[in-house]
């Protein structure tokens, strides 16, 4: 086969003109594939800005991310989780507050039916991780109870 440098030369201008890293021609049973490795000079400016600013001396450092120890019932199914069983009453849990074993803590609605999520065990009600009429997906921690 006889190389047409000519179209060479053009197929690595367009790569060039174009910013392509490939590009292939066919004619009949002739190909010419022309490919060129891009090789980044720096770290793009995102990725500098990602990096966490060293703390001055004598500044403590950010404190670690809470860890609340506990059971964390997680989410059954998808759907939307209610706090409350009407829009405007009481929520059936608050942080700080002692439930029993079997207690509704909230209502995931998932196809227009409202399934009651019930506390496992009994305990204080540590941290409640899902906000009203929000969408959970199917093993979302939703509530820890200790």
């Amino acid at each position: 086969m006889r190389i047409d440098a000519r179209l060479v030369q053009e197929l690595a201008d367009l790569l060039t003109k174009n910013g392509l890293t490939e590009i292939e021609v066919e004619d009949g049973d002739r190909k010419i594939k022309v490919c060129r490795d891009l090789v980044p000079a720096a770290p793009p400016p995102a990725a500098a800005a990602a990096t966490p600013a060293p703390t001055a001396k004598g500044q403590p450092a950010a404190p670690p991310p809470e860890e609340i120890s506990g059971e964390i019932v997680k989410s059954p199914m998808v759907g939307t989780a209610f706090l409350s069983a009407e829009p405007g009453a009481d929520p059936f849990i608050a942080v700080g507050k002692p439930v029993k074993a079997g207690d509704t803590l909230l209502i995931i609605e998932a196809m227009k039916v409202m399934n009651p999520i019930t506390a496992p065990t009994a305990g204080v009600i540590k941290k409640i991780m899902v906000a009203d009429a929000q969408p959970v997906e199917f093993d979302q921690p939703m509530v820890i109870i200790g």
